[in-house]
């Protein structure tokens, strides 16, 4: 059995891998997309922070449409086929209290990840997202389970 590597994901990034990872990220109004085969036994994880590239600047993961198109991309480039990918969604928070849609940016993250995955035919499996309360989540890449840890919002800060 080969051994276990740990990858943490920082926002605005990806990870694909063949090999066994535990692949670690905290989010608050981030979204992070675990797409599995497993059929091939191989995971990848993407952890963004906006929903919509504006089309202007660097196209880079920070944003939804970039970022989960690009995961898709590197599943298939390891031999994993669309059809049989799974997908779990995890985060999207509103952090902060606003009846502006705009300032709603988990709830905006939450619909462009679903919109994405169901233009790709890719079925989501399991979802924790929304709230406003952040997570802490571990995708293991080689069984596709992920575990979750809720952060509670601390009142106290000192200086």
């Amino acid at each position: 059995m080969n051994e276990q590597g740990k990858h943490f994901i920082y926002p605005s990034t990806l990870f694909v891998s063949k090999d066994r990872y535990l692949i670690h990220t905290i989010l608050g109004s981030c979204v992070a997309v675990c797409l599995y085969s497993p059929k091939m036994k191989i995971g990848g994880m993407n952890h963004y922070m906006l929903p919509l590239w504006n089309g202007q600047g660097l196209a880079s993961p920070k944003f939804g449409t970039i970022a989960i198109p690009k995961l898709i991309e590197k599943m298939g480039l390891l031999g994993s086929n669309n059809k049989f990918l799974v997908a779990k969604l995890f985060g999207g928070a509103n952090m902060f209290e606003s009846k502006l849609e705009q300032f709603r940016i988990g709830d905006r993250n939450i619909a462009i990840a679903k919109e994405i995955l169901h233009e790709y035919k890719i079925k989501i499996v399991a979802e924790s997202t929304g709230g406003e309360l952040g997570r802490k989540i571990e995708f293991n890449t080689y069984t596709g389970e992920v575990s979750q840890k809720i952060i509670k919002k601390n009142c106290k800060v000192e200086v």
